[in-house]
């Protein structure tokens, strides 16, 4: 009789352990300067930054919001409606990190989420009806990485504390429900708005432009946020991300935490409409003239 065929040798081979852990299991893994993979993994790198790296990043880079999302992210879509993430920019050319260096990492202390995890990964779910996510942790193995060969056993508690991805995740908690969030309620909600990714992007990524905003007319018509609120989020910006969470998810699905002022609808209502006017106003003057609406007559 003939042997049958193996066909696991033909499937493709993935990094992932399909095994899942819980906080209390144990793996084997270490990594430090002296061994012989040391900075391997930092040469091909597909970095996905959360709010928290941003703004650590670029406060240990002392750049401005703007400044750093130019100098060092490129964006990409997180899902098929377009939702916007970014990514950490490889080295010119190359699939590098901007940041590696012969010594290790430049910016170790305040280093991304997936680097601090690394060689873990963390998925999160929600199971249907659950207003609550669930967070799942797997290894992952690398060809090139000689970590998992060092004799270290420890739990995934003991090293996501080592490693501060406890604290970076809990910062980002928030955040990560509002995606959960959006990807549960997948085709009931429709598609987003650009105004909502607009303001997706400006609330978990620019900080600066945030803050802004919050000092603007158009804010302070709307929302009931008291003096020492607005005081402290202008002086602390984890506070200034946490709220600007917050005012995502009140945007976007309608958890009001944020107070609104009584007739802030109204008036609203009236600078759309008196808004809505001038543009009629404009077409009909560009209609009847036959000039632009801005060349008054000139």
């Amino acid at each position: 009789m003939q042997d049958k065929f193996d066909f696991s040798e033909l499937l493709p081979k993935s990094p992932v352990t399909p095994v899942r852990l819980e906080l209390d299991d144990t793996f084997e893994f270490s990594c430090h300067k002296g061994i012989a993979c040391f900075n391997k993994c930092c040469q091909s790198i597909d970095i996905t930054l959360t709010p928290y790296d941003v703004l650590r990043l670029k406060n240990h880079l002392g750049l401005k919001s703007f400044e750093f999302l130019h100098q060092y992210t490129v964006p990409f879509e997180m899902d098929g409606h377009g939702m916007p993430g970014l990514k950490l920019k490889t080295r010119d050319e190359t699939t590098a990190c901007q940041f590696v260096t012969d010594e290790g990492c430049s910016v170790y202390g305040d280093r991304p989420t997936a680097c601090r995890y690394y060689a873990l990964g963390m998925m999160s779910m929600r199971a249907k009806d659950s207003p609550n996510d669930e967070d799942h942790y797997f290894v992952v193995r690398e060809d090139h990485c000689l970590g998992h060969l060092e004799p270290r056993q420890q739990t995934i508690r003991t090293y996501r504390t080592e490693q501060g991805v406890d604290m970076y995740d809990e910062m980002n908690r928030d955040w990560r429900q509002i995606i959960l969030k959006k990807r549960s309620c997948g085709p009931t909600i429709g598609k987003p708005s650009d105004r909502s990714f607009q303001l997706f992007f400006m609330c978990s990524y620019d900080l600066d432009s945030f803050r802004e905003f919050l000092n603007s007319p158009s804010f302070g018509t709307v929302y009931d946020v008291s003096q020492n609120l607005m005081d402290a989020l202008m002086a602390d910006e984890v506070e200034l991300m946490k709220f600007g969470f917050r005012f995502l998810k009140q945007a976007l699905f309608g958890e009001n935490t944020i107070p609104v002022r009584p007739d802030a609808l109204e008036k609203r209502a009236e600078r759309r409409r008196m808004l809505s006017e001038q543009q009629r106003l404009e077409r009909h003057r560009e209609t009847e003239t036959g000039l632009p609406p801005d060349s008054h007559g000139k």
